[in-house]
């Protein structure tokens, strides 16, 4: 297979991306990757979008052999596609006995017919067919969706898995267990639910992406399953033979209002012990899973306790890196690294099957990832947080938030940061 290219010069950014949006979503399968305008370490693609499958990997089981085989049958093309959280189960010998009724499959990957990457006010196209003129005159000039911030989300009633008393009584019980030593640091997840939901996607995303832009934004449709995803965390990126994760573990409210007490916010959190505990913990976790796939010696922390800033809050981010053979397969990163610490906490077999225990939904695709692999065999992934899951089908809208649970979590705290961490999603819906 053979990917006709061409590249063309865009004056207006923002306006394409939403012209590529719109165009892409009459597709029944499509991807499209945002970075928001964000100027952070180690990106440098604008937006990368893939529709429309030539071949495709859609499997309930033994997941990661046969991803293997995928990708070394697909080799020098792009794949783009998601591993939900489940996968788990075949790392670590769990199950996952929980409903999922937002349904994506366990693992999905595709090869596209076109993909569009938009780099330094330039959109490069690439397409199976010889129309790729034709093409960037038709998104051209397309009309771009535009949502009001205030539409109503008609019959929506929110509800969640579990009530805040129950909530709080099971992070007791989960510090009971880093107490007697089963774990150190636990992400306890909960689920917010609508049933009877009616609402337009491709909207939905517009307008969470208006309140709360960040760098791993995406809009995933699978058929009648739709993603709205406005993720600040990378997982997993490979350029060339460096490797890096960027783990976020530590967050605070901004006060957009006032510049002097954010500033003063954002000290906070770096002199947080319990923020910097945590993020430490899960730093030493992804340090032990990138060394089991890159050379001796070269995995290393490039930033510690770095502070970020977002629309709704101060992060805490940490950068490690390692240097691995430049052909590694990326189902074997991750055999090694999935699920990602900061969704997991450690050591991670017991808190997955401790997870099981005491939360109440499948994840899914809630903390798995969704990315690509290019011709190069590069790779980036995001984590999947402050996201909607839609299955249009059952009309069941759903939103997961969770945090890192430590012996010095105060349980009021931990469900507050929940409810800041959805607050955008809360927006959109309301």
């Amino acid at each position: 297979m053979f990917y006709h290219q061409a590249s063309f010069l865009i004056n207006n950014i923002t306006e394409f991306k939403q012209q590529i949006l719109s165009w892409a979503n009459q597709f029944n399968i499509c991807c499209f990757l945002d970075n928001n305008q964000y100027n952070l370490p180690h990106s440098n693609i604008e937006c990368l979008v893939a529709v429309n499958p030539i071949h495709q990997l859609n499997v309930e089981n033994n997941s990661l052999l046969q991803l293997q085989k995928f990708i070394t049958q697909h080799q020098k093309k792009w794949i783009f596609g998601h591993v939900s959280f489940e996968v788990k189960d075949e790392i670590f010998n769990t199950t996952s006995k929980h409903e999922n009724k937002v349904n994506f499959p366990l693992l999905y990957f595709f090869i596209p017919e076109i993909v569009i990457e938009l780099k330094n006010n330039q959109a490069n196209f690439y397409s199976t067919n010889n129309n790729v003129e034709e093409l960037f005159t038709t998104i051209k000039n397309s009309a771009t969706t535009t949502t009001s911030i205030n539409s109503n989300r008609e019959n929506l009633t929110i509800q969640s898995k579990i009530s805040k008393q129950t909530y709080l009584a099971v992070i007791e019980q989960l510090q009971q267990h880093i107490k007697r030593g089963d774990c150190y640091e636990i992400n306890f997840c909960q689920e917010f639910f609508a049933q009877n939901a009616n609402i337009n996607p491709i909207e939905v995303y517009q307008q969470l992406s208006k309140i709360s832009p960040n760098p791993f934004a995406c809009f995933y449709k699978l058929n009648e399953n739709y993603l709205m995803c406005a993720s600040p965390e990378r997982f997993i990126k490979k350029q060339d033979s460096t490797i890096i994760s960027q783990p976020i573990k530590g967050t605070i409210k901004r006060n957009t209002a006032n510049k002097k007490e954010d500033e003063l916010l954002k000290q906070q959190l770096l002199n947080s012990k319990k923020d910097c505990s945590e993020n430490v913990m899960i730093v030493d976790l992804v340090r032990n899973d990138l060394s089991k796939i890159c050379k001796e010696g070269s995995v290393k922390v490039d930033e510690l306790f770095g502070i970020y800033t977002f629309p709704q809050v101060h992060q805490m981010i940490s950068t490690i890196s390692g240097k691995v053979e430049k052909d590694i397969n990326f189902a074997s990163v991750l055999q090694a690294t999935f699920p990602m610490g900061s969704m997991t906490g450690a050591p991670k077999k017991r808190v997955l099957e401790l997870t099981e225990q005491y939360e109440k939904s499948k994840r899914g695709i809630y903390s798995g990832t969704v990315g690509y692999i290019s011709p190069e065999n590069n790779f980036d992934f995001n984590v999947v947080i402050r996201s909607i899951m839609y299955n249009a089908v059952e009309q069941y809208l759903s939103y997961q938030v969770g945090g890192g649970i430590t012996f010095y979590s105060n349980a009021e705290n931990e469900y507050e940061e929940c409810l800041l961490k959805a607050e955008a999603i809360r927006k959109v819906l309301s």
